[in-house]
C-alpha cells in the first residue's frame, strides 16, 4: 500500500499533470468565450506549423525536462539522463517528431481535463448525495435519490482519479522521451563526443604516467647517487636536478587536474620536441652519458607529432634510468622527408624489460600507432633500441 501511494507524495506527479493542464489553457479559453468546438480543431491545426520552427523544440524540451523530469533545464546538457534533447530541431525527422508531440500533448491533455474533472465533479455529488442533497446530474444522477450509502463509492472514485493523474503523467513522459529525445544523428554525434572525451582522458593519464614517472625515477637515482658519493658539491648538483624535474612534473600535474576539474578547459602548452633539451639535461643530471643528435626542421614538425614524439623520447629516457640506471644513452631524433625517427640505444641492462608487457613501453607503441606511426623496443646486438617513425605530413 505504502508503494502505491510513494509516487503521489513527490512533487513531479502534480507537475506532470500542470504540464497537460497547460496544453490545452488557451484552447479552452477560447472555446469557453466563443462556445464554439470547432476551437479544438483549429488548435490542432495551428500546432502543424508551430511544430516546423526549429527553437520550438527547445521550448518544449524546457519545459518537459522541468515539468515532467523534475530536472533543472540546464543539467545533462542535450539529450541527459531523461533523455529529453534541448537543441533546436536541425532536421526535417526532428521537426516531424515535434509536431507528432504537440498533437499528442494537446490530446492527451484534453482527454486528461475532462476526465480528472468529470472524476472531481463526482467525488463532490456523490458526498452531496450522501449528505441528502440531490445530485446535479452526470453519472450520479444514474444512482437514484439520494442514499447515505453514496459515500462508499467515494474512495473507488478517487482511486480512479489518483490512476488518471499517474497514468496520464506517466504516458505523457513517455511520449516526451520518445518524441523529444535524441535523433539517431544526436545519439551518434554524442556517442562520438563521448568517445573523444574518453580518448582525451587517457591521453592525459598517459602523458601524466610518463611525466611523473620520469620525475620520480631521476630523483630517486639523483638522491641514491648524492647519498654514495658524499660529495657536498654533487649533493648541491643533485638537489638543484631534482628541484627543477619535480617542478616541472608538479606544473604538468597541476595542468591535467585543472583539465580533469574541467573538460571545457584547453589542455594547454604541452612540451615539443624544440624542448627536447630540457630532457636530456635532466638524464644528463641523474648520471647518464647521452649522446644526443637532433637534426632536420624539428619546429615544422605538426604539434600534434612533435608533442607525442616529446613524450615518446620522454619514457626511452625513463626507461633507460629505471632499467640500466646512469649508463651511457645515445640519442637520435631526425626529421627526413616526411618521416619523423627517433632512436634511443643503451648498453643492455642485466635484466632487460620485457617489450610485451609494462606500460611504459605500451605507452610508446599505442602512442606511435595513434598516429599512424610504428615503434619497436628490444634488444639490438649489446644494445636496448627504442626505435620510433612517425608521419609528419
Amino acid at each position: 500500500m505504502v508503494g502505491l501511494l510513494r509516487p503521489f507524495g513527490r512533487a513531479v506527479t502534480y507537475t506532470r499533470l500542470l504540464h497537460l493542464f497547460v496544453a490545452v489553457v488557451w484552447p479552452a479559453v477560447l472555446q469557453f468565450v466563443t462556445d464554439a468546438w470547432w476551437i479544438w480543431g483549429v488548435a490542432a491545426a495551428a500546432l502543424v506549423p508551430a511544430g516546423l520552427v526549429p527553437a520550438m523544440r527547445t521550448v518544449e524540451g524546457l519545459q518537459a525536462r522541468l515539468l515532467l523530469t523534475g530536472h533543472p533545464p540546464d543539467r545533462g546538457g542535450e539529450g541527459g539522463k531523461d533523455g529529453i534533447v534541448v537543441a533546436p530541431s536541425s532536421t526535417w525527422e526532428d521537426r516531424g517528431r515535434l509536431v507528432l508531440w504537440l498533437e499528442a500533448r494537446l490530446l492527451l491533455g484534453c482527454v486528461t481535463s475532462l476526465l480528472v474533472a468529470q472524476l472531481l465533479y463526482a467525488v463532490v455529488d456523490l458526498v452531496a448525495s450522501a449528505a441528502g442533497d440531490r445530485p446535479n446530474g452526470g453519472v450520479v444522477g444514474l444512482l437514484g435519490p439520494p442514499q447515505a450509502w453514496h459515500i462508499a463509492l467515494v474512495p473507488v472514485l478517487l482511486t480512479a482519479l489518483a490512476a488518471a493523474v499517474w497514468g496520464s503523467g506517466t504516458l505523457i513522459t513517455a511520449l516526451a522521451v520518445r518524441l523529444l529525445g535524441p535523433s539517431p544523428a544526436e545519439r551518434l554525434a554524442a556517442l562520438e563526443e563521448r568517445t573523444e572525451q574518453l580518448l582525451e582522458r587517457t591521453r592525459i593519464a598517459r602523458e601524466l604516467h610518463d611525466s611523473i614517472g620520469h620525475a620520480l625515477t631521476v630523483a630517486v637515482l639523483q638522491a641514491g647517487a648524492a647519498r654514495a658519493a658524499d660529495d657536498p658539491a654533487f649533493t648541491r648538483r643533485a638537489l638543484d636536478a631534482i628541484e627543477e624535474t619535480g617542478r616541472a612534473a608538479l606544473e604538468d600535474l597541476e595542468r591535467v587536474l585543472g583539465v580533469l576539474r574541467d573538460s571545457g578547459k584547453p589542455a594547454g602548452t604541452r612540451p615539443t620536441l624544440t624542448d627536447a633539451d630540457r630532457l636530456l639535461e635532466s638524464a644528463r643530471a641523474s648520471g647518464a652519458e647521452v649522446d644526443a643528435d637532433l637534426t632536420g626542421p624539428l619546429e615544422g614538425v605538426p604539434g600534434p607529432v612533435s608533442r607525442e614524439g616529446y613524450r615518446i623520447l620522454q619514457e626511452s629516457l625513463t626507461n633507460v634510468l629505471r632499467h640500466a640506471g646512469p649508463v651511457p644513452a645515445r640519442v637520435r631524433v631526425s626529421v627526413e622527408g616526411a618521416t619523423l625517427r627517433l632512436d634511443v640505444r643503451n648498453p643492455l641492462p642485466a635484466d632487460p624489460p620485457d617489450p610485451a608487457r609494462g606500460s611504459g613501453l605500451r605507452g610508446i607503441r599505442e602512442r606511435a600507432a595513434l598516429l599512424g606511426g610504428s615503434a619497436s623496443a628490444g634488444p639490438v646486438g649489446d644494445d636496448w633500441q627504442v626505435h620510433v617513425e612517425l608521419p609528419v605530413r
